[in-house]
């Protein structure tokens, strides 16, 4: 199947200075990074703080991870709960055996016992689906949780009473549970729950990486951080402080994606659509693109084919010249939004947008047919599917004032595209 080469700009529209754009990958990773940057900062610069922050030291870390328990209880995020509440009494039942001397056996065992079952919580949370924190009256992590605690305070009190005999000694002299810093079990355990964070996030389908998983992540390798430095209590503080920031930032990203991001197509939703226009300013211009025979690829080809043309037209109305700004605005419907441009500015950038897509072909494969046999051509193994789109576009007038009706004339013009011939511009 040929293509066409795509047309040539005009050599005199000039296309104006756009605002340096992140990449959608890196978005998430910003935010965990400058927290863990700000603590390294912090820790660089500590004998400069007045010393009316110096309180931060000890109440910074419970501030934060209850911060973060309270925020992930709240937004119903079962892994980032687990995550908090781990942390919080690793470091809780840390900071009570250190009453008892720094280089004694309780200490020894609660620091042990915290960077095995933090990162294995961690780990076993993300080996399992999220089904929130409130699942079905489902309280067995709050069990285990318990039953953890008892246990690293029973192996402490080893030699005390009859119950814990004094043969926990010479479990925690094996030089896989030896310690500081991080005993090599540990460092296993938490490799582990880093690799498999790692996985949740690694974006999927061209979608970007979820801001949970990330989180997760950098929250697993912050309290890394402040584990192999245990014994330094300003940077054991300062990163069990940043890891439950991580995990409040990573909770909020989240449930900001799910409000205002469309999880097919990655673009944002109509919601986001709405505070765009409640923002624009005097100049603008709106287009309103419909997919042609949506309904035919549906009926045809099935809902997943249906979805992989709405992901074709959204990855090429995500990259609209001119500055536009593409929502999805519900079913085969989608928006673009231009600043500071009319429509006459804005008519060669959507005709750029509608011959891309135009050209750019869908192909499936028939499993069917390719199971009877490899003696057929490859091309009868293929379809090639063709997908248009057509485009209205309308601006400020004294018919249309305000933004929603702007919306409203360019549906009209889209009607109109439809009426002519469809796979068409009409303003």
């Amino acid at each position: 199947m040929r293509h066409r080469l795509p047309p040539r700009p005009h050599r005199g529209l000039t296309r104006p200075n756009l605002p340096l754009r992140i990449p959608a990958p890196l978005l998430p990773i910003l935010a965990p990074a400058a927290i863990l940057l700000a603590a390294a900062l912090a820790l660089a610069f500590g004998p400069q703080l007045p010393g009316s922050l110096a309180g931060l030291k000890t109440l910074g870390p419970y501030a934060g991870l209850l911060a973060a328990a309270a925020v992930t209880l709240g937004f119903n995020r079962g892994r980032a709960f687990i995550a908090a509440v781990s942390i919080l009494l690793a470091y809780w039942g840390y900071q009570l055996a250190l009453d008892f001397g720094a280089a004694s056996f309780v200490a020894r065992v609660a620091f042990v016992v915290a960077v095995v079952v933090v990162p294995g919580n961690i780990l076993a949370s993300l080996l399992m689906a999220e089904r929130g924190v409130r699942h079905h009256r489902d309280y067995r992590w709050l069990i285990a949780l318990a039953v953890e605690f008892a246990l690293a305070m029973w192996i402490a009190s080893a030699g005390q009473g009859a119950l814990a005999g004094s043969a926990w000694y010479g479990v925690f002299d094996h030089w896989l549970l030896r310690s500081p810093p991080t005993p090599w079990i540990g460092r296993l355990l938490f490799a582990a729950a880093f690799v498999a964070a790692v996985w949740r996030a690694w974006p999927r389908e061209d979608a970007e990486p979820s801001p949970l998983s990330v989180g997760l992540a950098a929250a697993v390798a912050a309290f890394f951080v402040a584990c192999e430095w245990a014994a330094r209590p300003g940077v054991f503080g300062v990163f069990v402080s940043a890891a439950g920031l991580i995990l409040v930032v990573a909770v909020l990203q989240e449930s900001y994606r799910m409000a205002f991001r469309d999880e097919l197509t990655a673009l944002p939703g109509r919601r986001a659509l709405q505070e765009t226009l409640n923002a624009l300013g005097p100049a603008y211009c709106i287009a309103m693109v419909d997919v042609d025979h949506f309904k035919q690829f549906n009926d045809t080809h099935g809902h997943d084919i249906g979805d992989q043309v709405l992901k074709l037209v959204a990855s090429r109305l995500a990259e609209a010249p001119g500055g536009g700004r593409a929502f999805r605005y519900g079913g085969e419907e989608f928006t673009l939004v231009f600043r500071d441009t009319s429509v006459s500015q804005a008519m060669p950038h959507l005709e750029a947008v509608r011959t891309a897509i135009e050209q750019r072909a869908l192909v499936i494969r028939d499993s069917d047919r390719r199971s009877q046999g490899a003696q057929r051509d490859a091309q009868d193994l293929e379809q090639v599917l063709s997908v248009t789109v057509s485009i209205g576009a309308a601006a400020p007038s004294r018919r249309a004032r305000t933004p929603e009706e702007v919306l409203k004339a360019a549906d009209e013009a889209l009607y109109r595209a439809k009426q002519n011939g469809r796979n068409r511009v009409e303003r």
